[in-house]
């Protein structure tokens, strides 16, 4: 054809090229095809209309359904529908390959589909070679969202820089897979590589801290914000001959570079390397952009995630002590886990402080702390952190227990109140009051005496020598900052040799869905398990509610709540060796019963039950507890003064001797009578000669100690 003349017809052309033209109407379900694209479709050349059903008969099955698949996307995309076709004989067998590319419209009135495009046969490519890889189809079209998808997904789901790179390391990216990745991070005016993989260590050397103004792709990408596209060695050699010798040896034939970008801003590059030459058309290039801005807002969430729990980390660690040299006469051991989300920091705390009267390398008195501030947040660490100081300064002072827990719940109510500014919203002001739990042990070495104050906080619990494990109940007053002038009596118990406390927060009993039952159920069942020292049980009492065993004892609350956990062990071993616990033949536990708290006859039952939980006959306990029951109600009903209860428990499985002694002030002593009939009481020390194998009296300097032994028996009278 000269210049000048007019252009041929479009069927001439089409028909010059072996391609043939189309047009299919949904709302009429008419298919008109010229007399190429009838030849194609294995049916007489000439042009002719075809019912939807004819034409769909000769096309291979899952191919139409891809049609309906790529309309739909390119209607939505605004963009050409293309996919390959495999045209089938009466037989069923395939005669040909054609592709076909089509403009498809909407008609929201109908609510019908108009396509007019054309058919061209095409050879199959061989799969795994370059042309299957680059072939464009509908089926590739449709791996490339799917693809795109799961990519997402994964990059969103991951926490960490680590976790990013071996995700974007995983990632098969549908017919052209890079076997050699790299992200580069702008650090000041240098390039240094943040991860890399397809190559082996010490590969990174010469791209390590190299700067922006190097000739380098990378550095290019991270200067401008702008891609690098590299098909061919020959392309990178032109393009970055001084760094093509660094390149050349990895054997890599196409290299995409691909700018990292967050909120406008360029952070890196991503280098994704090919084995195998790559033509990046604009597919391809549409699937890799994509890919390295998902990559980018990964990277970015997951170095801000980092920062914080570097930051609450620090911050969490320099309020939280450590518990230094250990103590003559007492080993101590702690344990703190932030597991309650959010910034990973909270309001749980722990410390130990020396008390005046000497350092506790001369066995000087110490105290131990453990508390929870309310809620999960920077405003629970900031008032944790000032009431951890406010306690260290009254502990410090010398005052006694109860006296330091009433300053600090003074100190935190002011606060508290202080957050109830003029001006302030109400609601904003209720929203920053804020209590706390606190649980104040003053512990004596050389003796083993803990002076203990509670302030709203769960009970401690005493690991015997033995391995029996009993809540201690203790005197306790109400959270720290609720009222500011709340009382908060004590309660001495006696750490015998062999003998360990455990004082937590709520979060390692309710950890798991367990409300406080069924949590201390599973403590008490770690602590009487458990072999070993001091360390090795705080790490199992961690492991059991927040390890991967936790899983398989869940509480009977739907939810797995989570808390931080803080726990104290205080022991006293006996021996020389300090750390592991050696059993002694005693068992003993004390109790004290006020008279304005009769309520703690009913706890002390249930105490000397737990004692007794492997006392083989069930009688003795039971007449134990009667017994009990009786001394100390009539140190209540007959005296001005208070019950303290002590119970042990002596000797040898077999041959063991439990005694049971009521101490009160009172110098009035009992005496056995005959009650009648009617009368009301007398019955006490009659009780005790029937059920006790020895009993007496024992009047003291001030007041008296009742006391009786029961010696073990087998249940059957022997």
């Amino acid at each position: 054809m000269r210049t000048g003349e007019p252009l041929p017809a479009v069927g001439e052309v089409l028909a010059a090229l072996a391609t043939g033209l189309w047009h299919w109407d949904t709302a009429t379900e008419l298919v008109t095809v010229d007399a190429e694209a009838a030849r194609l479709l294995g049916l007489p050349a000439e042009q002719t209309t075809l019912t939807e059903a004819k034409a769909r008969a000769r096309l291979h099955p899952v191919d139409w359904n891809e049609i309906i698949a790529v309309v739909g996307l390119a209607v939505a995309e605004g963009t050409l529908a293309e996919v390959r076709i495999r045209i089938m004989d009466e037989q069923g067998r395939v005669i040909r390959v054609v592709r076909s590319r089509s403009k498809p419209s909407f008609d929201p009135e109908k609510k019908s589909f108009q396509l007019i495009g054309t058919l061209q046969e095409v050879t199959e490519p061989t799969p795994g070679t370059p042309a299957g890889r680059s072939a464009v189809t509908g089926d590739w079209r449709r791996s490339r969202e799917a693809f795109l998808l799961d990519a997402g997904r994964a990059l969103a789901e991951a926490r960490s820089t680590e976790e990013v790179l071996r995700v974007a390391a995983g990632l098969s990216m549908p017919g052209f897979t890079p076997d050699g990745l790299a992200v580069f991070g702008v650090e000041g005016d240098r390039l240094k590589i943040i991860g890399h993989h397809g190559h082996q260590p010490g590969d990174d050397g010469p791209f390590s801290h190299m700067s922006l103004d190097t000739d380098y792709p990378a550095a290019e990408v991270a200067r401008t914000g702008r891609a690098v596209y590299l098909s061919t060695p020959e392309q990178y050699k032109s393009r970055y001959p001084a760094a093509w010798p660094l390149a050349a040896s990895f054997n890599r034939h196409s290299w995409a570079f691909l700018p990292l970008t967050v909120a406008g801003r360029t952070m890196g590059a991503w280098m994704a390397a090919f084995a195998y030459p790559v033509t990046f058309n604009p597919d391809e290039r549409s699937v890799l952009t994509t890919v390295a801005r998902m990559l980018a807002q990964a990277l970015s969430r997951a170095g801000t995630a980092e920062t914080e729990r570097a930051l609450t980390d620090g911050l969490q660690r320099s309020m939280l002590p450590t518990l230094g040299p250990q103590i003559p006469g007492m080993s101590v051991a702690a344990r703190y886990v932030p597991t309650g989300g959010g910034l990973q920091v909270g309001g749980d705390w722990y410390d130990m402080i020396p008390l005046p009267g000497g350092p506790p390398s001369g066995g000087g008195r110490i105290a131990l702390v453990i508390g929870d501030v309310q809620g999960h947040d920077v405003r629970a660490a900031g008032l944790m952190g000032q009431l951890r100081i406010a306690l260290r300064a009254y502990a410090s002072e010398g005052h006694r227990p109860d006296a330091v827990l009433s300053r600090a719940s003074r100190f935190l109510h002011g606060l508290s109140d202080g957050a109830t500014r003029p001006g302030a919203a109400e609601e904003d002001a209720l929203a920053d009051l804020r209590f706390a739990t606190c649980l104040y042990v003053e512990a004596d070495p050389a003796t083993g005496t803990l002076d203990i104050a509670r302030a709203g906080h769960p009970d401690p619990a005493i690991r015997m020598a033995d391995g029996t494990v009993l809540a201690r109940p203790t005197a306790g007053g109400l959270p720290l900052g609720i009222d500011p002038d709340a009382d908060y009596p004590t309660t001495r118990i006696i750490l015998e040799p062999g003998e360990t406390m455990l004082i937590c927060t709520d979060g390692l009993i309710e950890t798991g869905g367990h409300d406080l039952e069924s949590g201390w159920q599973r403590i008490r069942a770690i602590l009487e398990d458990h072999k070993g020292d001091l360390e090795e049980l705080a790490d199992a009492l961690v492991q059991g509610v927040h390890g991967p065993s936790s899983h398989h004892t869940t509480g009977p609350l739907a939810d797995r709540r989570e808390d931080d956990i803080a726990v104290l062990l205080l022991s006293r071993p006996e021996g020389c060796d300090e750390t592991v616990l050696v059993p002694p033949k005693v068992r003993r536990t004390m109790l004290s019963v006020a008279q304005a708290e009769p309520e703690r006859v009913a706890v002390a039952r249930q105490h000397l039950r737990e004692l007794l939980h492997d006392w083989p006959s069930p009688d003795q306990v039971d007449s134990a507890v009667l017994l009990v029951s009786e001394m100390l109600t009539n140190v209540l009903v007959h005296t001005d003064a208070d019950a303290l209860l002590l119970a042990e428990v002596r000797g040898e499985s077999g041959g063991r001797r439990m005694r049971i002694t009521v101490t009160d002030t009172s110098d009035a002593l009992p005496h056995k009578r005959r009650p009648g009939e009617l009368a009301s009481s007398g019955r006490g020390l009659m009780l005790i000669e029937l059920l006790a194998d020895a009993w007496g009296v024992d009047p003291q300097g001030e007041g008296k100690s009742i006391w009786f032994e029961l010696y073990e028996s087998d249940g059957s009278g022997t």
